[in-house]
């Protein structure tokens, strides 16, 4: 599973980036938990190092590994937030992308 984690930034906003105050977990190493649609752990993974994008979200790449794909659809959980739930399709196709609010 492949994809970018983003969280709202200011404008203006450029280089490297990490979450703070209820994002403060939100940094490169946290750990992204992905689960199939029994709600069973099947895998886990890491953030990369956050970046600023053009629309100023502090984004941050996010690759996890043997994910099986015999699953209906997936949660995705990063650090301590709550899941959030995707499609097999996207799980599948890279297109992950995830607005924490």
């Amino acid at each position: 599973m492949v994809g970018r984690i983003r969280i709202a930034g200011a404008p203006g906003q450029a280089g490297t980036c990490s979450g703070d105050g209820p994002w403060s977990d939100v940094d490169k190493g946290a750990l992204v938990t992905v689960y199939d649609s029994e709600g069973l752990v099947v895998a886990t993974g890491t953030l990369g190092t956050g970046a600023y994008d053009d629309a100023a979200a502090c984004t941050f790449p996010v690759i996890v590994r043997n994910v099986p794909d015999d699953s209906k659809s997936y949660g995705v959980r990063v650090g301590w937030h709550p899941r959030k739930d995707i499609t097999s399709e996207v799980a599948r196709t890279g297109e992950l992308v995830q607005m924490l609010e």
